[in-house]
């Protein structure tokens, strides 16, 4: 499915009339079904007064991480620096925390809402170097398309 496609449907999910934890579900099993290499789709939402993130809609696997500290693993890690944060290898990373041993690359995009980190989309692959500019620049955009539907 080319760019424009998805990027059609995913602000066709996004502008229902669903709850936000409905429209990220259908955003996690549309992602996982269209785009061959990501192989589990999640979203973490971030509890300031805690330092932690907790598991929220996702598809795929189920994971044993539904809470994470903040600076623990990929995900961790971009609840302090509000960056995202591509992962090539993750067995290359020392702060790696692994949901699944299957997994090669991990690309974690933070959401953003009035300057602060409300959550992120975790993408996890079972391809080495499975994330590129162009998933990059989708998740991306479509973080700031959720960010939106939040502050509304």
């Amino acid at each position: 499915m080319k760019k424009e496609q998805l990027k059609n449907t995913l602000t066709k999910l996004l502008s229902t009339d669903k709850t936000n934890n409905e429209k990220l579900q259908e955003i996690c099993v549309f992602l996982k079904e269209n785009i061959s290499y990501y192989d589990w789709v999640g979203f973490y939402f971030t509890d300031a007064n805690k330092k932690e993130l907790h598991l929220g809609p996702f598809a795929g696997l189920p994971t044993d991480h539904t809470t994470i500290q903040f600076g623990k693993g990929i995900c961790g890690q971009v609840a302090e620096s509000n960056k995202t944060f591509l992962v090539s290898d993750v067995m290359a990373q020392d702060n790696y925390i692994s949901c699944n041993i299957n997994v090669k690359s991990e690309i974690v995009v933070p959401i953003i809402t009035n300057g602060i980190n409300i959550g992120q989309i975790d993408i996890d692959s079972n391809t080495l170097n499975a994330f590129g500019k162009e998933d990059r620049e989708l998740l991306e955009w479509l973080t700031n398309e959720i960010a939106k539907v939040y502050q509304n």
